[in-house]
């Protein structure tokens, strides 16, 4: 009877954490894309602007890269379905995740060569690409160890708390780059006197939306683990 107790506890915890993660994950896109829309003039890859390129790059990196990679992580902790069904949705999140954040850092370079900027010159950009690259290699290694060509299974028993432990520290250091590009931008912004106090604010409401979203995607992993 005490064991039926403790398990019911940890899964409508980590249930009641999953919906919070998703309502904070889905105001911080609401808020990214009222600012990038409203106040920063939209997003399009391919114009002409370097301004609507660069917006592509926010937009992606949260919700096609953190937002991704956050889903792909409930999505094998929190979802009862099938072994096998939970490992691919698993997989198949993160490699969205992987795509988008490609294609968001490949818009801040081209945002970069429009204006004359140089790449790499900030703490920002170092904590985000360098972060990516690590996700890349946790997503390659998880590849090969769990789906294709898959590794024995003392193997992967082995490294299954490395690969959870890294996933849960590359999601808040995906956050922490998300934060720093939200206050460098906006530093900018200030600086060229294009920052009205509304739109500070939008700015931070959208970053403390974010860092929710990754703090509640890690306590319902965390508590999953229970279930």
């Amino acid at each position: 009877m005490q064991t039926t107790t403790v398990t019911y506890r940890y899964q409508r915890s980590a249930s009641g954490l999953t919906v919070g993660a998703h309502l904070f994950g889905f105001l911080a896109i609401i808020l990214m894309l009222v600012w990038l829309l409203h106040y920063r003039g939209g997003l399009e890859y391919d114009s002409d602007n370097s301004d609507r390129v660069f917006n592509v790059h926010p937009f992606l990196m949260f919700f096609g890269y953190i937002f991704f990679a956050g889903e792909a992580m409930m999505a094998y902790k929190t979802v009862l379905s099938a072994h096998k069904v939970q490992k691919y949705v698993h997989a198949l999140f993160h490699l969205i995740a992987l795509c988008s954040g490609i294609l968001g850092i490949c818009a801040v370079f081209k945002y970069h060569d429009m204006n004359n900027i140089g790449d790499m010159n900030s703490l920002h950009s170092w904590i985000g690409l360098s972060t990516f690259i690590l996700y890349c290699l946790q997503w390659v290694l998880g590849f090969a160890t769990f789906l294709f060509p898959k590794a024995s299974e003392r193997t992967r028993i082995r490294i299954v708390p490395w690969h959870m432990s890294g996933g849960r520290a590359l999601l808040y250091l995906s956050i922490c780059a998300a934060l720093t590009g939200l206050t460098q931008k906006s530093t900018f912004l200030g600086v060229e006197h294009m920052l009205s106090h509304r739109e500070l604010n939008l700015i931070n409401f959208t970053g403390l939306s974010i860092l929710l979203f990754g703090i509640f995607v890690d306590l319902s992993v965390a508590l999953a683990r229970y279930v």
